[in-house]
């Protein structure tokens, strides 16, 4: 468990970290997008989603990323109108980032790579948002709403351990991804990056916790 820090980062290096991270986070995304070979477990269970019921993926990212800000008040115990609305700007800010980084990689040819370059960029991408979580996590001004759920269950619930929360929020997109197999009978944009991700997730986190920005420290207070 990584210690707590005795002081927090100034809130102007803080936004800082948060802009960099949501683009940050945007391109890692669209990198296991246009590589098909495999994307986030969340992002699986949006495609497998809309295999079974025909909903746009993009509102069905949305919608996961309500149900997951609705979640997080929950979890805290308590009303945080402020919290809620800048997951759901930063849900909005994302989405624009990866479609337009989406857009760039699809024109400079990276859904025609060879299979094995593929593989290795869809592996960069997991990396790359992982890191990106990290940072934006730390950051804590609001981030992802599902990212903000793994950060609340890691200092409120699991006494710090990046792995374990990564583990839990991997559940209920397991449990969609096999309702839907029940009516598709297929399973959509499951491959190894997603694999990758599923084994990776926490341990690249907490790695780059330490490694990346390392004075960029937790600033995360249960009573906030």
């Amino acid at each position: 468990m990584q210690s707590k820090p005795t002081t927090a980062n100034s809130l102007p290096a803080r936004i800082a970290a948060l802009i960099f991270s949501l683009i940050l986070n945007a391109c890692g995304n669209a990198l296991c997008i246009t590589s098909n070979v495999g994307s986030g477990i969340w992002t699986a269970s949006a495609v497998n989603m809309h295999a079974a019921f025909g909903l746009d993926v993009g509102l069905l990212l949305f919608l996961i990323g309500l149900a997951n800000a609705i979640t997080n008040q929950l979890l805290i115990r308590r009303l945080d109108i402020p919290r809620f609305v800048g997951e759901i700007i930063f849900v909005l800010c994302f989405s624009y980032f990866v479609d337009l980084f989406t857009m760039t990689f699809t024109a400079l040819g990276i859904p025609h790579l060879p299979w094995l370059v593929r593989m290795f960029i869809s592996i960069l991408g997991v990396s790359t948002f992982c890191v990106a979580i990290s940072i934006y996590q730390r950051a804590n001004i609001f981030m992802h709403p599902n990212d903000d759920t793994t950060n609340i269950l890691r200092f409120m619930y699991l006494k710090g351990n990046a792995t374990a929360s990564q583990l839990i929020d991997f559940v209920p997109p397991i449990i969609i991804m096999a309702v839907t197999f029940t009516i598709t009978h297929r399973v959509d944009a499951v491959n190894i990056g997603t694999f990758y991700s599923f084994l990776m997730n926490g341990i690249l986190i907490a790695t780059a916790d330490k490694l990346v920005f390392p004075k960029l420290v937790h600033n995360f207070k249960v009573n906030k």
